[in-house]
């Protein structure tokens, strides 16, 4: 069930993250999400077979440090866009954003559960492990399940803010950076994906500590 709960609270997230993208590209006047269907939350819309279900399911079982995943990219057209440059990084943003919103909202609600303060800091430590063996009321199992989207989606949110193609990151970056490190730019979005996975196994250590710390202070931890 635990697995389950994790799975649906990832797909969600990244369908999220994916419409709040088609949702800034419109309000910055390009319209090819919505005339695709795609600013809405039917998850037929959006799954991806192997990033959203296969690859987090694999994941979890394998009990990988690292849980992400993908939905099927929401498409938007530059040219459409009074600023191609400014505007792709206003979109690449829209996505990092909805799940620190999340984050912040089940945040807020969880404060309002009543909890002993010991009970509390037990819970929010220990939900991103999966510990349901210490849940015991439906209080705690309500608060615990808070915990979990909190830390999915504020996992989701920095993750998504590392500068590697084909992340959030890179575009936000390279939207700002001097015309002299273009090379660079194509450099990364040619390797980018291989960029990446050495990141994952090699480098995520380096936004671990972030991660969580975020993750304690949206809890209130």
């Amino acid at each position: 069930m635990f697995v389950a709960f994790l799975l649906i609270v990832l797909i969600f997230s990244i369908m999220i993250h994916e419409v709040s993208h088609g949702i800034a590209a419109y309000k910055l006047g390009d319209d090819t999400a919505k005339l695709m269907g795609r600013l809405n939350l039917n998850p037929l819309k959006h799954i991806d077979p192997v990033g959203s279900i296969l690859l987090p399911l694999f994941l979890v079982l394998t009990h990988s440090p690292v849980l992400f995943g993908w939905a099927k990219p929401v498409p938007f057209n530059p040219n459409n866009l009074k600023d191609p440059r400014r505007g792709a990084a206003i979109i690449a943003g829209a996505g990092p954003l909805s799940n620190l919103f999340i984050a912040v909202f089940f945040g807020l609600l969880g404060r309002l559960i009543p909890l002993e303060a010991t009970t509390r800091e037990l819970l929010i430590l220990t939900a991103p492990a999966g510990k349901i063996e210490l849940i015991t009321s439906p209080a705690e199992a309500l608060f615990f399940a808070f915990m979990v989207i909190i830390f999915i989606n504020t996992l989701l949110a920095i993750f998504n803010l590392v500068p590697i193609p084909p992340l959030d990151g890179s575009k936000i970056l390279f939207a700002f950076i001097p015309a002299r490190y273009y090379g660079a730019h194509e450099f990364l979005e040619r390797y980018g994906l291989f960029v990446l996975l050495l990141f994952i196994f090699f480098g995520i250590g380096l936004i671990t500590p972030i991660i969580y710390s975020s993750y304690g202070l949206i809890a209130g931890y």
